[in-house]
């Protein structure tokens, strides 16, 4: 007889990500090229350039350095920590998935702020581990009730706790003051803060200056620097947490062209393009925002380039806009199969997402209401 796998790995399904695949596309008879897609959160100006060429330089026959040591120590010295807390993985996907992989047991309990990011919870029931959700609703702004959550983690127990900040589909920050009060009342629970939306959003603090040594915070670089198909990404946490992460990655986890780009990404001239490219990709936001609402629509507030719009019925909005070729995020898979999420590209592009939605809403009311 053949092994099997498993159990918690035959019946727990994949995460719905992001915008269609290419052949999916072509299926429906569209071509990639000419398809707008408002469904990824990418900054619509594209990796630096000083980031690209150093990239393309990698040399590609030698090895990379075990564990990004060159990354891992420029890292620690932007953040002022000491090299054993930082973990460099090939995105943060792959970070989410060590954290897993390190710290739950079957049968652990893991608490998950939502809506959320799919893979938190994938990666907890792969491991056997009980999932609890704790969900922000509409009528509260999609903020979380710090009392509510708390009341949660007393009667649970969690061993693990995810959370993003600023939230991802919500654009809403986590009340980092009651976030401090339950890694203070829970020290035996790693809470895990997915700051990956962090340094497009202004004024948002990260939660590793709340110095809680059982608070992990993980960073990618695929929003504010467009690297989504480099996969890079990192995360800060006490000495043996990080250690803990290092033992369960694989050996050369991050490759040379990744860790080249990696280290261009630290210079000034990339942190000045990817200033000045959010401050742009900011204000298209507030561009389409203002659009909506001049249509008496409501789209929701947060600190994010991205943002929720209302529409009622997602999935038959998504597929309408798809007929014109614009992909915006169905927000079914979030749980919320009442709004679409939208991230604004550049402005000719916005133009035409407008005036494809104008034309269809040309009828009386809009198709997906």
């Amino acid at each position: 007889m053949m092994p099997t796998p498993r159990r918690a790995v035959l019946r727990t399904p994949y995460a719905t990500h992001g915008a269609p695949a290419e052949d999916a596309l072509r299926a429906w008879g569209l071509h990639p090229a000419q398809v707008l897609d408002f469904s990824a959160n990418l900054n619509p100006y594209g990796p630096p350039p000083v980031v690209q060429r150093a990239a393309r330089g990698a040399r590609l026959h030698r090895y990379p350095a075990p564990q990004a040591e060159p990354l891992r120590r420029a890292l620690a010295r932007v953040h002022g920590v000491h090299p054993a807390q930082v973990v460099v993985g090939n995105g943060s996907a792959e970070l989410i998935a060590a954290v897993a992989w390190a710290y739950l047991r079957a049968d652990d309990t893991v608490v998950v702020l939502t809506p959320a990011f799919g893979e938190y919870a994938r990666v907890s029931r792969l491991a056997g581990a009980r999932v609890v959700a704790v969900r922000a609703s509409v009528a509260e702004g999609f903020r979380h009730d710090p009392h509510r959550v708390a009341a949660v983690l007393q009667r649970t127990r969690p061993r693990l706790v995810w959370l993003t900040h600023p939230n991802n589909p919500t654009g809403q920050p986590v009340d980092l003051p009651g976030l401090a009060a339950w890694a203070e009342a829970h020290p035996a629970t790693l809470f895990v803060v997915d700051e990956a939306y962090g340094p497009v959003s202004p004024g948002v603090p990260s939660a590793w200056h709340l110095g809680r040594p059982n608070v992990l915070v993980l960073h990618s670089w695929t929003k504010d620097y467009a690297l989504a198909g480099l996969r890079l990404g990192y995360a800060l946490a006490a000495s043996d947490v990080a250690e803990a992460l290092r033992r369960v990655l694989p050996p050369w986890n991050v490759s040379r062209p990744a860790l080249a780009a990696g280290l261009a990404v630290l210079t000034p001239a990339a942190r000045r393009y990817r200033d000045a490219t959010v401050r742009a990709w900011l204000r298209h936001k507030a561009a389409l925002v203002a659009a909506w609402r001049v249509w008496g629509e409501h789209p929701v507030p947060g600190v994010t380039p991205f943002f929720l719009l209302p529409v009622g019925q997602a999935t038959a909005c998504w597929q309408r806009l798809l007929r014109y070729g614009v992909v915006v995020r169905d927000a079914t898979s979030f749980g919320l199969p009442g709004f679409v999420r939208i991230s604004p590209r550049r402005p000719r592009a916005n133009a035409r997402l407008l005036a494809v939605w104008a034309r269809a809403c040309a009828a009386a009311s809009p198709p997906w209401r």
